[in-house]
């Protein structure tokens, strides 16, 4: 194993083997040195048949997508960047659920770390109103039929001076000691695993689980805020609630409005 310059390890490919009684069934990881986007990898693998619970594995992501077409880049050695395919046997109408439950579930792993973590709709992972992790989950058409790209990018090892804006944070920024990334990665993958498994398996009371326990993981119900919606226009009010397909219901005037997609921020009030 050889470290960068800045001494910081790869990861630790033997522990993300198939044969590794760590990582839970039908997840099969590959790890490449670096990639410019683990999501497009995971997108052209998906259209070639690859199945569900195959991880592409970034050491280093050189060209990270976001929502709304964002761009980033860490350094390397600095950040767990991967994308799991998944093929979900459950009705279309369900997959809305899968960025939120996604995002729900980074938030529970890294809490199992020790990190006072929470989760601001949909999916971004805060700590305090500083983002550690980002999740940007894609539709993908392929000869099998529609296929989930789930990527996910978490700041592990950022120093203050190599974070990308000043609202973001890194996991050894908050917890204040060294973080195996081969450690989050693990974590993270078999509890996404768990989640998703759950979710396929539980029918209409397994989406009203995973709406409870959205709910009271997302740090935007009960917050001040602004939605910037794709239409260019800004819906300001109270989040309110989780409503049973996902949406965030904001209430405003009186009147209450379910958002499908936009962009929240959280306003501070005096």
């Amino acid at each position: 194993m050889t470290t960068d310059q800045a001494g910081r390890p790869p990861l630790d490919k033997a522990r993300l083997g198939s044969d590794n009684p760590e990582l839970m069934p039908d997840l099969t990881v590959e790890v490449v040195d670096q990639l410019p986007s683990t999501n497009a990898e995971a997108a052209d693998r998906a259209r070639a048949g690859a199945p569900d619970g195959l991880v592409v594995v970034a050491d280093h992501q050189s060209a990270g997508r976001g929502r709304l077409d964002r761009t980033w880049e860490t350094p390397p050695g600095t950040a767990v960047t991967f994308s799991l395919i998944l093929r979900p046997e459950v009705p279309v109408a369900r997959w809305p659920w899968l960025p939120l439950l996604t995002g729900y579930a980074v938030d529970k792993a890294l809490q199992a770390s020790g990190l006072e973590a929470g989760v601001k709709w949909p999916n971004d992972v805060l700590v305090g109103d500083k983002k550690v992790a980002g999740i940007l989950v894609e539709r993908v058409e392929t000869p099998d039929g529609p296929t989930a790209v789930v990527g996910v990018g978490i700041n592990v090892g950022l120093g203050t001076d190599e974070l990308p804006v000043p609202t973001a944070t890194s996991l050894e920024l908050e917890l204040g000691r060294p973080v195996d990334r081969t450690d989050v990665l693990v974590e993270v993958l078999n509890t996404i695993r768990e989640a998703v498994d759950a979710w396929e398996m539980g029918g209409e009371p397994g989406v009203a689980r995973l709406q409870e326990s959205y709910a009271a993981a997302c740090v935007t119900v009960g917050r001040d805020v602004r939605v910037d919606l794709p239409d260019g226009s800004a819906l300001e009010g109270r989040a309110v609630q989780i409503d049973d397909v996902g949406r965030l219901v904001v209430e405003a005037g009186g009147a209450r409005t379910a958002v499908s997609a936009g962009d929240v921020v959280h306003v501070r009030t005096a």
